[in-house]
């Protein structure tokens, strides 16, 4: 929180989500209006998906300058947002809104903070084949801005569920949108992902396996399936380093986490929100040191 005192002129922004309890978000928010001197406050709402509506319509009353949404409501965000941003458009979810005056914009920074995580760790990945493991809200946010970002092909592999149709439709998307070219391949065509992979410069592992508590998962079954050119990343941050990134480092590829796509997709919300940068280096520094 910060230091200051909370007024009658103290403005709103939030994250509207459940579960959302162990979110680093407030933290990296309220630290950053503190930096720049910035009356607005950033707290975390435990909304339900049946509340999404009545939470809504409660800041937009409230004037709330705006927010985030996380799971389970950056769909039913994208649906109700007024505007919409080119990318959320792509991907069909919405995760960062702005209110003016009871109008909605929806942005998405998800894929946008997963490719400045990638020019942070020193890698131009523009014109290059990028291999993604996974069909979910992740997925399609580093899908659509990769392309929109100039990566050129796009192999995606999936499990044939209740999200496949959902990923097949901003693969359509992308495809009619943009210059880039997705294949969508189901993910137990091994031979399939073995080829796929080591025609890429990068492979993003967007899925939430390998997750803590269960590290021992993996999507890519062999380590002969990397080659040492490869950039390998996932989305998870915890545990720090996955088993993917333990293969992947064993094959001599260079491996990043997630851990500052999460930093960086908080820092264009709060652009969006106040015009300002948020101050990275002391982020970093305070909630993100290895």
């Amino acid at each position: 929180m910060n230091d200051k005192m909370i007024t009658g002129h103290t403005g709103l922004t939030c994250l509207l989500g459940s579960p959302v309890a162990h979110s680093i978000s407030p933290a990296m928010h309220n630290e950053s209006f503190r930096y720049h001197g910035l009356d607005y406050v950033y707290l975390a709402f435990d909304v339900k998906q049946e509340q999404f509506s009545q939470a809504v319509a409660g800041l937009i009353s409230m004037d709330a300058r705006g927010w985030n949404c996380t799971m389970p409501h950056k769909r039913l965000m994208y649906e109700r947002a007024d505007i919409l941003s080119e990318e959320a458009k792509l991907i069909g979810a919405v995760n960062t809104v702005v209110q003016n005056n009871g109008v909605l914009t929806g942005y998405n920074t998800d894929g946008k903070g997963y490719m400045t995580a990638v020019r942070d760790a020193g890698y131009d990945i523009t014109g290059q084949k990028m291999t993604l493991l996974g069909a979910g809200g992740a997925a399609a946010s580093i899908v659509a801005q990769a392309a929109l970002d100039g990566v050129t092909q796009i192999d995606l592999m999936a499990r044939k569920g209740s999200s496949w149709d959902e990923i097949r439709a901003v693969a359509d998307r992308v495809n009619s949108r943009t210059a880039c070219r997705v294949q969508l391949y189901e993910l137990q065509d091994e031979q399939q992902m073995k080829k796929s992979i080591r025609e890429s410069r990068i492979l993003v592992n967007a899925s939430s396996v390998g997750m803590s508590p269960h590290e021992e998962g993996c999507l890519v079954p062999e380590r002969d399936f990397f080659h040492p050119e490869l950039i390998v990343s996932d989305v998870i941050y915890h545990p720090a380093k996955t088993r993917l990134l333990q293969m992947a480092e064993e094959a001599g590829c260079s491996t990043f986490n997630g851990m500052y796509m999460l930093l960086y997709q908080g820092a264009y919300a709060f652009e969006l929100w106040t015009g300002k940068q948020m101050p990275i280096g002391l982020i970093k520094e305070k909630y993100f040191a290895v």
